[in-house]
């Protein structure tokens, strides 16, 4: 099955840009190879190659787990500071109504006729 291709605007190329070369660099600092890293996250090296090239197509997880992997903070928060603000965001949604309803738009009289 071939790959599909996805559509990222500027800003997220850049972002992935940049998280995959923080992972590339702190893989670099500790001595490791790609090949050693993709080995911890539990990768391929090809799929390795495309979270340091910031491809769009490796998953989140992957992504973020080659990111913890080798200690690169994520939204520069580190371990305890992510789950706080993970706890933070829940907290905030449950306060959210469950369902979005849209407004019942009725048409009047005048409308009907155009």
């Amino acid at each position: 099955m071939a790959r599909r291709m996805i559509a990222v605007t500027r800003a997220s190329q850049d972002a992935l840009a940049v998280l995959g070369n923080q992972i590339k660099a702190a893989r670099a600092a500790r001595g490791w190879t790609q090949l050693d890293l993709a080995a911890r996250v539990g990768v391929t090296q090809k799929t390795m190659h495309a979270i340091e090239t910031g491809s769009p197509s490796v998953s989140i997880g992957n992504v973020f787990n080659a990111a913890f992997t080798v200690g690169v903070n994520l939204f520069g928060l580190d371990g305890p500071d992510l789950a706080r603000a993970r706890r933070q965001g829940e907290d905030t949604l449950a306060l959210l109504p469950a369902r979005i309803r849209r407004p019942v738009v009725k048409e009047s009289a005048d409308d009907a006729a155009f």
